[in-house]
């Protein structure tokens, strides 16, 4: 039977709502409103982001869920037998990163013409969110 740990669920959909408020707001807040064209009003309240700040967690939830799962299976295979976890997890989280979230994000730009500038920045971004995910997951068994 696999076990997933639900309190690392938990601490990886955190850390992954933190990074992103980091990324899109002191870190880099500036460098990504200009990529996607954003200009602040001067209105803008924290209360009015109550309910995208709620779905952007469950999003985090739900994602951390299936890593952990991922991950669960793959150190039960035997092609991670003996390697550290830390070390599956990265590669497990690198592979859905780049498997799945750049790819299917690409469409976008492949498309739709959107920025590639803009997509870029947030696939580096998603990249140390997956990473950090992954970690926390696989050293947390």
């Amino acid at each position: 039977m696999l076990s997933i740990n639900l309190v690392a669920v938990l601490v990886a959909a955190a850390v992954a709502f933190i990074l992103g408020f980091l990324f899109h707001g002191p870190i880099s807040g500036k460098l990504w409103m200009r990529l996607a064209k954003i200009v602040p009003t001067g209105n803008e309240k924290l209360s009015d982001m109550f309910g995208e700040m709620f779905w952007n967690f469950v999003v985090n939830l739900v994602t951390a869920y299936g890593l952990a799962f991922l991950i669960a299976v793959a150190l039960s295979s035997p092609f991670f037998a003996g390697a550290p976890m830390l070390h599956a997890g990265l590669i497990i989280a690198f592979v859905v990163w780049l498997t799945f979230l750049v790819t299917s994000s690409s469409i976008a730009v492949i498309w739709m013409k959107a920025s590639f500038k803009l997509w870029l920045f947030e696939a580096v971004c998603s990249l140390i969110v997956m990473l950090s995910m992954g970690a926390i997951l696989a050293s947390w068994k």
